[in-house]
């Protein structure tokens, strides 16, 4: 690596690194911040190493504790492949920095690598920590050679290099096509939402070729399709062999393609890289414009209206915000042509679970999707310095929060009802309890909304520089997410449960009740903000 690209990753990483923070900041809020941040995250990562480790120690007893290398690189592998897909345009193309890189005396190939190494580096705790994991769960079953550890440990560092490349190099091509149109952000959105829908459906295609074959017995399935990933993605069989067999050339192998694979997806890169930026930061002017009346709106709608053209302007932001709409809207349609038995089935993957004793669950499990994300976890930071100018306007600052919920709301609750209500009729459920699960989703959209103003406003980030540090990494987004996502999984379960013993009209009057008690609360909450 030239000096110029450490100088540069080593700068990219200094500007945004925490421990700069912590160290140096003199406002104590902020570094208080930092440092309940870096815990925060150190608790995920031995949450995802705790994870792991048993699952390896659940391969161990079953003995499949052989499988173990490949499972670990197809894992880190398409993490890899899904985090960078999903960050590679906001990191590469259209950042905030961008005019201020090129001024720089480094060739456009060099700011274009630099920068996927500096989203390389951000994410790599979270490959190390699955990679490490199970290295331990396989060192206490397999109690392999003394090399082993080493050998993994060094191969952990480049396994997820040429997934990465390749996330990257789709998003270049996605950005390329879609470029040249008047229309850039939404081509690019439309065909992002395809590619990712296609890797959600994915799964769920190989799953029914699994079931349709002769295999007989449930481990021999297991181990038989680890195995043939194996063969089908090489980097996983050369990790493997390189692991289980210290086979030399499989090494070599996989640091070599990495290299060249690098080389060569910047080389295409950088060739194009200044075109594709200038043409992301242009916009276009319509032709056929007419001044007309201009309507009159209430601040409230305004707001919500900016942010809904915010989101339109953002594909990190739309891609981020909309995804859980998007699949539960999917959800609905598909569930009008495809009985709601066959379905439950396919999602449970064959579990021997009733579809009516999953009636009660149906709001939650709509809510699991179109409450993913709330728009209202991340909107307050995005803001960013033009946070001061809202605020040098004669509008409370109650008003900008309300403006931002009703933008979540007319985009979570429209999704969220018609799914509910798709999914109703599919199951044959009674009128009343339609009602009854239509009246929750409600509920559950309003708590989602408020509970994710409350997280967006008390851990507001105006300093970033890029959108994904506060769309898919900020404090308040993980602090919504990940308690909402575990919450809902509990509850949904629950639900399930006491569904068998009691009322289910009642259990979800109940569930209704509690979401609104906690919705109120929430907006309460923001307003004394």
């Amino acid at each position: 690596m030239s000096r110029k690209r450490v100088l540069l990753l080593r700068t990219l990483l200094l500007s945004t690194s925490r421990i700069n923070k912590m160290k140096y900041s003199t406002d104590q809020r902020a570094k208080n911040k930092a440092i309940a941040g870096f815990v925060g995250v150190c608790i995920l990562y031995l949450m995802l190493m705790v994870y792991g480790i048993a699952a390896c120690v659940g391969y161990g007893v079953l003995g499949l504790i052989d499988c173990v290398p490949v499972l670990c690189a197809a894992t880190v592998s398409v993490l890899a492949f899904l985090f960078t897909f999903f960050k590679s345009n906001g990191y590469l193309f259209a950042f905030k920095e961008y005019d201020m890189l090129m001024s720089l005396p480094f060739e456009t190939k060099t700011i274009a690598a630099d920068k996927f190494l500096y989203m390389y580096v951000a994410s790599l705790p979270w490959y190390v920590s699955i990679s490490l994991a199970m290295m331990i769960g396989y060192g206490i079953f397999a109690k392999p050679h003394l090399l082993v550890y080493p050998v993994w440990i060094l191969l952990t560092f480049v396994l997820p290099v040429i997934p990465m490349l390749a996330a990257a190099f789709i998003g270049f091509l996605i950005v390329k096509v879609s470029a040249g149109f008047r229309l850039k952000n939404i081509i690019q959105m439309v065909l992002t939402f395809a590619f990712v829908i296609l890797c959600f459906s994915s799964q769920y295609i190989i799953d029914a070729l699994i079931r349709s074959g002769d295999t007989g017995q449930v481990l021999q399935q297991a181990s038989d399709s680890i195995e043939h990933a194996g063969r089908i993605y090489l980097p996983i069989a050369w990790f493997s062999g390189a692991v289980r067999e210290f086979a030399v050339w499989d090494m070599l192998l996989l640091l070599l393609v990495s290299v060249v694979l690098f080389e060569l997806v910047f080389g295409i890169v950088g060739r194009y890289y200044r075109e594709l930026n200038s043409a992301l930061k242009s916009h276009a002017a319509s032709k056929t414009y007419r001044m007309t009346v201009q309507k009159k709106h209430s601040v409230v709608t305004a707001i919500a209206y900016k942010e809904w053209k915010r989101m339109l302007g953002s594909q990190v932001y739309m891609i981020n915000g909309s995804m859980g709409e998007i699949l539960v809207l999917l959800l609905g349609i598909v569930s009008l042509f495809v009985n709601f038995d066959k379905l439950m089935q396919v999602m449970l993957k064959g579990a021997p679970v009733s579809a009516e004793i999953l009636f009660p669950a149906i709001p939650l499990i709509v809510y699991f999707l179109v409450g993913m994300v709330a728009t209202t976890a991340c909107s307050p930071s995005l803001e960013g310095k033009n946070y001061w100018i809202l605020q040098s306007l004669p509008i409370k600052k109650k008003q900008i929060y309300q403006g931002k919920m009703l933008f979540n709301l007319c985009l979570t609750v429209p999704a969220g009802v018609f799914s509910t209500i798709c999914l109703s009729f599919s199951a044959g459920v009674p009128l009343v309890n339609g009602i009854i699960y239509v009246a929750e989703i409600l509920a559950l959209c309003c708590f989602s909304t408020a509970w994710g103003c409350v997280c967006g406003v008390k851990y507001m980030r105006l300093d970033w520089e890029n959108e994904i540090e506060v769309v898919k990494q900020g404090a308040a987004v993980t602090l919504y997410l990940l308690p909402n996502m575990f919450v809902t999984m509990g509850v949904v379960v629950l639900v399930v449960v006491l569904g068998l013993h009691m009322n289910a009209n009642l259990l979800s009057l109940a569930v209704t009740g509690l979401a609104l008690v906690l919705a109120l609360l929430s907006y309460r909450r923001v307003m004394r903000f």
